[in-house]
């Protein structure tokens, strides 16, 4: 069933399979938004846009710029999206917009009003809270390419961390049949045909099963749309907790679009690229964005935890431009090496406070140490640091006894409140 709320959102926003040209037209994004920040202002729901007593007033009243005509005859449309309606959920589809609670929360909190306003989707809905890695690439890639994503997603399965993707041909489906495959679970993100892709043979069975969720902001019959594909990009990076970029063209394609529309504007999503191998032009330009680069493999330890040291790390470093380009081998600027930089050893690459380092916790500590030192030059206790690093405390709390055991940090009781703080220590 839907919930009033959604289904006047859909009246509104839904073309119901037809050509974008049919009369009344109906709103774009950026026109549904302006339209639910007057709702807000009046104490309104969309629901409440359904009431006969309002659509009759509705032509007298000024919403925003917004066709008042248009909005009604949008609304009327009850019929169609009954037949309409009926079919999709005969065909297996669900719909949830975003005055459900089973919207996902990490779109709002990502891209809020940018969230789409109608999601559809088929398939196990619970995957759409679960976070994980959002792996994309070129659909032109290089076989070294192919078999690096499929590491990358065995990788996930085997350790229990989910695969966001768009579907595309090339690194898209690559990465979503290669985490299936190997058993793990995948939200697909389509710009186009979610109701074709429910059906396809290569999906059909890990949606039974559960393991694979389909979901498009479009309607479930679009056919390809090169600002569809674009606009999606934001929504693959928003549902996971980090991004890895495979392999990107240099300022062009929809690779390239989405990994710097989310290094610009979805800061709280780390993107990480792939710096092992030949590489494209676009993924040497990334890194010199702020990209961060993938942990080098084999993947010895949890993968969440090298990607977290390799993001702590890069922040520890800063995000200088000339320490990104020494990453890069001046004879060949589209591959990189890790074993020979610039003529010089791997080992004259690493600071002087990692090179004794042998576990990944030791070198996440060493990583996260200056940031700590860096916010108790002004004394605090605990709690107030981890809510203001946003972290766990029970972790902070072990790397703070080790700042301490270590003669970084300072631990002292002030009015039977332990405070910790950076001094000079004799």
């Amino acid at each position: 069933m839907l919930s009033s709320d959604t289904q006047a959102i859909l009246l509104l926003c839904a073309g119901f399979g037809q050509n974008r040209q049919t009369k009344p037209v109906p709103l774009t994004l950026g026109e549904y938004n302006s339209l639910a920040s007057w709702l807000r202002e009046e104490n309104m729901f969309p629901q409440d846009l359904l009431n006969p007593h309002f659509i009759n007033r509705l032509p007298q009243l000024k919403i925003n710029k917004l066709d008042s005509n248009r909005l009604v005859a949008l609304l009327q449309r009850g019929g169609l999206l009954a037949l309409t309606v009926e079919k999709w959920f005969n065909q297996g589809l669900w719909i949830i917009s975003r005055a459900d609670n089973n919207y996902p929360e990490r779109l709002k909190q990502q891209l809020k009003n940018l969230a789409p306003p109608i999601l559809y989707g088929i398939g196990n809905q619970d995957l759409l809270f679960k976070g994980g890695l959002a792996v994309v690439g070129s659909r032109h890639v290089a076989q070294e390419g192919l078999e690096y994503t499929y590491r990358v997603v065995e990788t996930c399965a085997e350790q229990n961390i989910q695969v966001i993707s768009g579907g595309a041909k090339g690194v898209d489906q690559a990465s979503m049949l290669g985490t299936l495959k190997a058993g793990g679970t995948v939200v697909g993100v389509l710009a186009n045909n979610l109701l074709k892709a429910s059906v396809n043979g290569k999906y059909r069975p890990s949606i039974k099963e559960g393991n694979l969720t389909l979901i498009s902001a479009v309607d479930p019959n679009a056919s390809f749309n090169a600002g569809n594909a674009m606009g999606r990009n934001k929504y693959i990076y928003a549902l996971a907790d980090y991004g890895l970029v495979i392999s990107s063209d240099y300022n062009s394609g929809g690779t390239w679009a989405g990994a710097t529309e989310a290094l610009n504007k979805i800061k709280e999503i780390p993107i990480l690229i792939r710096t092992q191998g030949t590489l494209p032009k676009g993924n040497q330009a990334l890194l010199k964005k702020g990209a961060i680069p993938f942990p080098e493999p084999p993947w010895n330890h949890p993968l969440k935890e090298l990607i977290e040291t390799k993001i702590l790390d890069y922040k520890s470093r800063g995000t200088d431009k000339n320490t990104q380009l020494n990453l890069f081998s001046n004879d060949n600027p589209s591959t990189i090496s890790y074993k020979e930089t610039n003529s010089r050893s791997q080992e004259e690459d690493i600071p002087s406070d990692f090179k004794s380092i042998k576990s990944p916790s030791e070198r996440l500590y060493n990583a996260v140490l200056p940031i700590i030192i860096q916010e108790l030059k002004t004394p605090q206790d605990d709690k107030s640091l981890a809510t203001h690093l946003d972290i766990q405390i029970g972790q902070l709390r072990k790397w703070l006894k080790q700042a301490v055991i270590d003669k970084k940090v300072i631990k002292q009781t002030k009015n039977k409140q332990v405070i910790y703080e950076t001094k000079t220590i004799e």
